[in-house]
């Protein structure tokens, strides 16, 4: 496992993610997810600064990517683009089993078709961009 490229690649492929969130996912009628938002000001567990639920954000992004490069990257098999969206499947289930209800959006965001085809759109980008980014010079 290559640090810098886990560290770069897993802010590039959370910041993807958050672009579709924020800004695609509510041009095509789906809900603006900010991260800051959920995991920030408007976390039920803890409270804590806007920001703060951003940092949050980016943390699990370069951590999942390195499960990624030092668990997944060989077991699976396609490009390393497929690779990176199968992988990132794991988190999207996770997400909308665990941590959504914790949130307080519920198990699955409450059956939200929309909020959950805006997780799995994303989780899909991020898995892209995870398995591209962290591949270029292999």
């Amino acid at each position: 496992m290559n640090t810098t490229k886990v560290i770069a690649a897993g802010i590039t492929a959370t910041a993807a993610m958050s672009i579709v969130a924020v800004m695609v996912a509510p041009m095509m009628g789906m809900p603006k997810m900010d991260f800051g938002t959920m995991l920030g000001t408007n976390n039920p567990m803890m409270a804590m600064p806007y920001m703060a639920g951003w940092m949050i954000h980016f943390v699990v992004g370069i951590v999942l990517t390195a499960v990624y490069a030092s668990i997944f990257i060989n077991k699976l098999s396609g490009s390393y683009a497929v690779r990176g969206i199968i992988f990132a499947m794991i988190p999207f289930v996770i997400a909308q089993s665990m941590m959504m209800p914790m949130m307080g959006n519920g198990f699955w965001s409450g059956g939200d078709m929309m909020a959950i085809m805006g997780s799995l759109i994303g989780h899909v980008v991020f898995g892209a961009v995870l398995g591209a980014v962290y591949a270029k010079g292999e």
